[in-house]
C-alpha cells in the first residue's frame, strides 16, 4: 500500500499532513461516505480515512477532530435514525478489534473493545437496531505472509474457530459469540432484528478463501441469510440467491431495518482477481449483468449490460428523500468495450431490466472494485 504521502508526490501535490495512526498512512482506495458535513475516504485495516471537499481535493487524514481513539475501517454503517456512524476497526498488532460509534456531530462519541485471538480481518459487519454483528472469520493475520512480502498478510487460518458475534448497542452485555462452520463473508447486504432473533443477508464464501494468495480453490459467493438465535445458541443458514455474485447494496436510508429490496454485482473467476491491496475485486472478476432482489417475492432481475461489457456495484439513490423503499434510481459504473472506458449507467429501480435512462460518458476506465455513494449536491 501506498501512503497518502507518497501518493501526493506522485500526483505532484503537497502532503497535507495530519494525523496518522500506528504510522500507518495507507492511501485510502476502498469506499467513500459521507457524514457530519464530512467527504471521507476510507481503507482496510486500520489507517485513518482521508477527508475530500466537494470538489474531491484532498484535504488530509481525519481523526474526528481528535476524538478517535486508534484506526477506522473500510466499511461503516449509517443509522439514519438516530445519524449514528458505527464501524469495527481492527489493526494487525492489536489482541481486540474496535467497535466505534461517531455521533451525528461527526465526533466519535463510544468505542467498545471486543477481544479476539490470532488478529482476524474483519472486512465488513452489520448492524441492527438492537445489535453490532461481528464476523470472526478464519482469515487472519500472518507472519509469514510479511516474510514473504505479501502487501496484505492476511491468509486462511484452519485453526480458527469461524464464529458470529452481537454485541447490544446501547453496551448492557457483553459480546455473545456463536460458534459456525468455517467459512468467509467480504460484505453484508443488511441485517435486522426479527424479535429475539437477529436476520443477516450477506454474500457468503463456503470454502477456505486466502485473500493474499489470491488462492481460487473456493465456491462461488452467494446471496444467503443468516437466522441467528441468541436463546438458542444457533446460526441457521440458507441461500437466498444461487448466483455467483458479490458487492451487496441496499437503500442505505434502510440499513439495520427490514429491508426487502436488494442489489449486487454478478461476478465471474473471483478467484484470479482479489486485490492484494484491498482485499476488493480487480476488473476481470465482474460479469456484464447486476441483479435486483426481491427478497419478498423470492425473485431476482437481471440487468444485462450486453456482450463484453463488465459492471461494477450498484448503488440505489432514492427519487426523494421519503420515497419507498424501491423509488428511485441505481447507479454503476460500466466499462464499455466499444469506447474502451467507463460510463456511469442510471437505472430505473422499478423498471430495472430496461434499457438505462442515462449514461455518462467517462473518459477513462474506471475501476470496477471500489465502493461509492450517492452524494447530493445539497
Amino acid at each position: 500500500m501506498e501512503s497518502g504521502k507518497a501518493v501526493a508526490g506522485t500526483l505532484g501535490e503537497e502532503w497535507p499532513a495530519g494525523p496518522v495512526h500506528e504510522g500507518m498512512d495507507f492511501a485510502a482506495n476502498t469506499h467513500i461516505i459521507r457524514h457530519a458535513g464530512r467527504i471521507l475516504a476510507t481503507v482496510e485495516a486500520g489507517p485513518l480515512p482521508y477527508e475530500l471537499s466537494d470538489e474531491m481535493e484532498t484535504r488530509g487524514p481525519c481523526d474526528f477532530a481528535g476524538t478517535l481513539p486508534g484506526g477506522f475501517a473500510a466499511h461503516t454503517k449509517l443509522d439514519a435514525r438516530t445519524g449514528e456512524l458505527h464501524a469495527i476497526a481492527y489493526f494487525w498488532a492489536w489482541d481486540h478489534v474496535q467497535h466505534v460509534v461517531v455521533n451525528a456531530a461527526g465526533q466519535v462519541s463510544r468505542t467498545t473493545d471486543i477481544a479476539v485471538p490470532d488478529g482476524p480481518m474483519m472486512h465488513d459487519f452489520a448492524l441492527t437496531g438492537k445489535y453490532v454483528v461481528f464476523f470472526d472469520l478464519p482469515v487472519t493475520f500472518s507472519l509469514d505472509a510479511v516474510s514473504a512480502g505479501r502487501e496484505l498478510p492476511y491468509t486462511w487460518n484452519p485453526a480458527h474457530q469461524a464464529r458470529v458475534g452481537l454485541l447490544p448497542r446501547d453496551g448492557s452485555a457483553d459480546v455473545r459469540w456463536l460458534e459456525i462452520n468455517p467459512c468467509w463473508v467480504f460484505h453484508t447486504l443488511n441485517a435486522y432484528d426479527d424479535g429475539a432473533r437477529v436476520v443477516v443477508d450477506l454474500c457468503q464464501y463456503p470454502d477456505p478463501f486466502d485473500v493474499a494468495t489470491l488462492w481460487d480453490s473456493h465456491g462461488p459467493a452467494t446471496l444467503d441469510r443468516w437466522i441467528i438465535d441468541p436463546a438458542a445458541g444457533q446460526v441457521k443458514q440458507q441461500t437466498l440467491n444461487g448466483r455467483t455474485q458479490e458487492f451487496p447494496r441496499v437503500d442505505d436510508r434502510v440499513v439495520s431495518r427490514p429491508h426487502r429490496y436488494g442489489y449486487s454485482a454478478m461476478i465471474g473467476d473471483v478467484g484470479q482477481a482479489i486485490s492484494p491491496l484491498t482485499g476488493d475485486f480487480a476488473d476481470e472478476a465482474f460479469t456484464n449483468a447486476l441483479l435486483k432482489h426481491d427478497l419478498a417475492q423470492n425473485t431476482a432481475e437481471v440487468h444485462d449490460f450486453g456482450r463484453d461489457a463488465t459492471a461494477g456495484e450498484a448503488v440505489f439513490t432514492p427519487a426523494s428523500p421519503d420515497a419507498a423503499e424501491d423509488d428511485g434510481y441505481v447507479l454503476a459504473f460500466v466499462h464499455n468495450p466499444e469506447r474502451g472506458a467507463t460510463d456511469l449507467v442510471i437505472l430505473a429501480a422499478q423498471d430495472f431490466s430496461a434499457e438505462p435512462i442515462a449514461r455518462v460518458h467517462l473518459p477513462a476506465r474506471i475501476p470496477l472494485g471500489f465502493h461509492g455513494s450517492w452524494i447530493a449536491d445539497d
